[in-house]
């Protein structure tokens, strides 16, 4: 269960999904001081996304409502006072209200399950099978090397998708904030049969 009030990181282009990792580099005094803090607690933090373009945005940032806690799973000082962490995806959740007295962003969070009926666990695995055929030979890095496993659950395979496919950030918002993996893996679908795509080694983003 995620903590009523958790630190909020705005970020421009990023959006996390459950159960999928993220790397970051903290280097902002306020992140640090956002990074000590949650290490020292439950190592919980929520990404979310920046509204409008970052050169044309007021300070603090707008964001979107709905973000994902994620947690710290790995953290490595630098020298230079800077960090370089792993971020875990844990839950959706909905911004009550944002908190004051702190460096960073804090917020009132409202926790937002993804239960899956029988019904539904049926029928994501058909959609897992339309996903897979849609991206059928285009998961591999030059190398070769897979970049999804073919073990991976389905829920898994679902967001990580929504999280490393070449997407736009409003694109992966809008997957984000679907109440249900479902809904989420049919947007997918949609989005990838109305338009070309790349995809990005999931090696390059420290997930190996």
């Amino acid at each position: 269960m995620l903590p009523a009030i958790i630190p909020i990181f705005p970020l421009p282009n990023v959006v996390l999904f459950p159960s999928v990792f993220l790397p970051l580099h903290i280097f902002e005094d306020k992140y640090r001081q956002m990074l000590t803090e949650a290490l020292k607690s439950d190592r919980i933090i929520g990404i979310v996304l920046v509204r409008g373009e970052r050169d044309d945005i007021e300070e603090p940032p707008p964001i979107h409502p709905v973000g994902c806690a994620g947690l710290v799973s790995h953290a490595e000082p630098l020298p230079d006072g800077c960090s370089n962490i792993i971020l875990r995806g844990l839950q959706r959740f909905r911004i009550v209200q944002e908190e004051h007295g702190r460096s960073y962003r804090r917020a009132q969070i409202a926790p937002l399950p993804e239960n899956l009926s029988d019904a539904s666990v049926l029928e994501l695995r058909q959609t897992r099978t339309k996903l897979e055929s849609l991206l059928a030979g285009r998961l591999e890095t030059d190398n070769g090397e897979v970049m999804v496993q073919r073990d991976m659950g389905d829920e898994d395979l679902v967001n990580t998708l929504a999280q490393y496919l070449d997407l736009d950030p409003l694109e992966k918002q809008a997957l984000l904030q679907f109440d249900d993996l479902v809904s989420r893996s049919r947007a997918l679908i949609e989005l990838l049969e109305m338009r070309e795509f790349t995809t990005q080694p999931l090696r390059s983003l420290g997930l190996h």
